[in-house]
């Protein structure tokens, strides 16, 4: 069995993220999963993410793991949801947010 270097932990926190925020941006071009490629690309980049989420937790504890995943993964999500499909951008939404975001430092 090698030895993994713990600073790759963060590496596959990032590509967690990024795989997860690539198979929710495709849910709403999948239509329901009636078209084929958008729902391979939302399989495969759920597995993806879920893979590299079990690597990152070898080296950083669970809630660290997941408040950053679910931080990232929604201001991510909206700034997809608004630049290419379009969604509107409410002053409303972005307090929420940054108010989950603010509350998760204040926790850790």
């Amino acid at each position: 069995m090698h030895k993994e270097d713990p600073k790759m932990a963060y590496l596959y926190l990032a590509l967690a993220i990024l795989a997860e925020v690539t198979a929710t941006s495709f849910l709403k071009a999948s239509e329901e999963f009636t078209r084929l490629v958008p729902s391979l690309i939302v399989v495969a980049g759920y597995a993806l993410a879920f893979y590299f989420l079990t690597l990152t937790l070898r080296f950083i504890p669970i809630g660290i793991t997941y408040a950053v995943w679910a931080g990232l993964g929604i201001v991510l999500i909206a700034l997809v949801g608004y630049l290419f499909y379009k969604e509107p951008y409410a002053k409303v939404r972005l307090c929420f947010i940054t108010r989950r975001k603010w509350m998760k430092k204040r926790s850790l």
